[in-house]
Formats: structure tokens, C-alpha cells, sequence
């Protein structure tokens, strides 16, 4: 009988069909359990609805299917279902990152908590309220800083202020999407914390045993200076030199054992200046997006198949990196609106060097761009002898696209 994993994903997940594909080639017979409203749990098509913020039914939910068919992993494919997959690992005596890990990788607020207790260079920071005199607020922190959403990913809700005036307006701004996201009464807690100067990284990786190993660093070759942080280009292998990518490393290893993080993926973002690595933050997922499929492992192995293999204890391709050089940019959404056309798509695809365009935001589908949105028009990836090359080709690309966005028109 093959083993049977269960992965705990979103309606809107960009990351299940990577992981669908991977458990198909590994023979590994994949059951995904999605977030549901506890009025639309149960089974949904080929799926089962849990509602992930209900733990306790969640649990007892993921206990049932074990007792039809053992589990051999249960994995969050989305930041979403790490509690639920971390306590019903521990439940079912699988291997797994402890809870409160798990808990620390979602909570930014705890992981600067952490960072700060364990010594990893990060910027400093202060809880703040939406509830707070946030006139009073804007004249104790310091800038430029940073206000963020605790637990909203994806660069959401993340802007920078330069003074007390632009410091009220982001507080306003989080506070309306807050409010959107859990309109629960009460006020909403956001971080503000210090702009770090220079240029980002991410760093892909997979623990095992405390371990870091590192799989992949991707240089961020647009600025990221806000006042809104949406990323569009990951370029890899990294152009930095040997020693700053060890640091880099270093650094995201120290970061995942202060949030005790010790078996699966590790993504992290890093900035690094005249000082060093300085971390943003960590997950304990794979990259966001279709971003994964610029990586290659082996003969042929996905980033997902390494994932799988691990969580349900198959022999795993080998870790080294291979396919050249390789890169990605998520498209991003220019303005707000209602996507009527897209043009130029034959030409970005022509461009030597570009493996496909896939633009994944339907027509007639209105668009939120950051920092309240949470979704890109899609992707073009990219693969070359050398990553300048790629990164030229993801440029060419895009600048061959246009695309037809018809305002919204304003409410009176």
C-alpha cells in the first residue's frame, strides 16, 4: 500500500499543485484537507474541508483519517495550517516541528521576540495597537521605520514611514486591512520596527535534525526601499561572494534555532548591508508562489519531492542545485482595477532564455495591488548560463507585456 500524506493548503494556494505533482512521482498518495468555515467542513469534492482555526476540531478531524488510512506526513503547504500540521504531527508521533516553533515561524512579533533573545542580528522593534493614540505613538519610534501585520505574508500590509504624518497615515492604512481580514471587534496589534538599508536576499533550505542545509540564495536585484515592499524579481545562484553568502547562511541557521525550528523547509528573508546579514523574517515553508519551479535538484527533482521525501522518510535526490542559472519575476499589479486584456504574451515568450510566461490572474478579475493586495498577474521564469542572463530575459519579458486595467470607478 503506498503512504499516504496529507497536505494542509488554501483555496487560494499558488503552492498545492507543485506538491500534488511532487507526490505523484514520488508514488506517494497525497489527500489535501483545505481551510474551510467549520460550516463547509466535512468533504469537498476529492478534498476534505477543516476549518484550520479550530484546532481542536482539526485535530480530531485529521485523527479520523488517519484511523481510515495511516499518515505518513501531514504538511502545511501554506503558512496557514503550520499549527494545525505541527499538533497533529505531534498527536500521531510523527516528525515534526514542535508547536510552539511553528507558532514563532507565524507570529512576527514572537520571532523578533526570539531573534532579539538569541543574539540574530535583526532590526529593533515595538508592539503597537491599532487602538493607541497613534499621534502619541508616532512620536517614540524612530526613523525611518517599518509597520507591518503580524501574521499576514507576502509583503501585505508592510510600509515604511519617514516621519510621524506618513507613520499615522500607514497605522490607518493597516488598521482599515485589519479590519478586512478579521473584522473580529477590538483593536489589531502591528509591528513598528527599523528600517534596515541595503539590499535583500532569500534563502531556500531544509532542516533536518537542527541542521541547516542550505538549497538555494536568491539575489533581489530590484530595490526594496518602500514605501511598499512588493517583490518581483529571485535570480539564483547568488552573485554576492562565497563569504557573504556563509554569512547569510549563518545567520538564517542561528535565526531557525532561535525560533526552534528543526526538521522541513526553511524560507527566509535577509538584508544585508556594510554590517552583514540582518534577518526580516522566516517561515517554515517552501518559497511563496510558483517561485520553487526555478529549482532543480538531482537528475530532475522538484524542491516539493526533496520536501515530501523528508516529511515521510523516502530516500531523497541529491541536494545540489542544478540547471544553471535561473530566475523568476512575479508579475507585479500595476494599479487597481478590473483586468480586461493582456497583450504581448508571443513576444515575452520568445525571448531567449524565457521557459514560459503564465499569467494567473483571470480576466474581468479585479486587482488590488500592495499593500493591500495578496496576489501578483503571474509569473515568467526564466533560465540562462549565468544569472545576469537570466535576470536580462526576465527584463526583456516583461517589457514586452501590456495590460489592459480599467479602473474602479469611485464611489460617490
Amino acid at each position: 500500500m503506498r503512504q499516504q500524506i496529507l497536505l494542509l493548503t488554501t483555496p487560494s494556494s499558488y503552492r498545492l499543485e507543485a506538491f500534488m505533482r511532487a507526490a505523484e512521482r514520488l508514488g506517494v498518495r497525497a489527500l489535501v484537507a483545505e481551510d474551510a468555515p467549520a460550516a463547509m467542513a466535512g468533504r469537498l469534492g476529492g478534498r476534505v474541508g477543516i476549518d484550520f482555526n479550530d484546532e481542536g476540531r482539526a485535530l480530531a478531524d485529521i485523527l479520523a483519517i488517519h484511523a481510515e488510512a495511516p499518515l505518513a506526513a501531514v504538511i502545511a503547504v501554506d503558512d496557514s495550517g503550520a499549527m494545525v500540521a505541527a499538533r497533529a504531527s505531534a498527536a500521531l508521533g510523527l516528525p515534526h516541528n514542535r508547536p510552539e516553533a511553528a507558532e514563532a515561524a507565524r507570529d512576527k512579533h514572537l520571532m523578533r521576540r526570539l531573534f532579539a533573545a538569541a543574539g540574530v542580528p535583526s532590526p529593533a522593534f515595538r508592539l503597537c495597537s491599532t487602538g493607541e493614540d497613534l499621534g502619541l505613538l508616532a512620536a517614540q519610534v524612530s526613523y525611518p521605520c517599518v509597520l507591518k501585520p503580524l501574521r499576514l505574508n507576502g509583503s501585505r500590509g508592510v510600509i515604511r514611514a519617514d516621519g510621524p504624518a506618513e507613520f499615522v497615515a500607514a497605522a490607518r492604512r493597516i488598521s482599515r486591512l485589519l479590519e478586512r481580514v478579521d473584522p473580529t471587534p477590538g483593536p489589531k496589534p502591528f509591528l513598528a520596527e527599523d528600517f534596515i538599508p541595503g539590499f535583500e536576499v532569500a534563502l531556500e533550505g531544509v532542516i533536518d535534525g537542527g541542521e541547516l542545509r542550505v538549497l538555494a540564495l536568491f539575489d533581489k536585484p530590484d530595490p526594496l526601499d518602500g514605501p511598499f515592499f512588493e517583490e518581483t524579481l529571485y535570480v539564483t545562484p547568488s552573485r554576492l561572494p562565497a563569504e557573504a553568502q556563509a554569512q547569510i547562511g549563518a545567520v538564517a541557521a542561528r535565526a531557525a534555532a532561535a525560533v526552534g525550528l528543526e526538521r522541513g523547509p526553511l524560507h527566509a528573508e535577509l538584508r544585508v548591508n556594510d554590517r552583514g546579514p540582518w534577518m526580516v523574517e522566516l517561515a517554515g515553508r517552501t518559497i511563496g508562489g510558483l517561485c520553487s519551479q526555478t529549482l532543480q535538484f538531482g537528475t530532475d527533482a522538484s524542491l516539493e519531492e526533496l520536501i515530501l521525501s523528508q516529511a515521510a522518510g523516502l530516500p531523497a535526490e541529491s541536494l545540489g542545485r542544478t540547471g544553471g542559472a535561473g530566475g523568476v519575476m512575479m508579475i507585479p499589479i500595476p494599479q487597481a482595477g478590473v483586468l480586461r486584456a493582456v497583450r504581448g504574451l508571443e513576444d515575452a515568450r520568445a525571448v531567449p532564455g524565457v521557459e514560459r510566461v503564465e499569467i494567473s490572474a483571470p480576466l474581468h478579475y479585479p486587482l488590488v495591488p500592495l499593500p493591500e493586495g495578496d496576489s501578483y498577474l503571474g509569473f515568467i521564469f526564466a533560465r540562462a548560463a549565468a544569472p545576469a542572463e537570466a535576470e536580462a530575459a526576465l527584463r526583456a519579458a516583461h517589457a514586452c507585456l501590456t495590460f489592459e486595467i480599467m479602473p474602479n470607478i469611485p464611489m460617490v
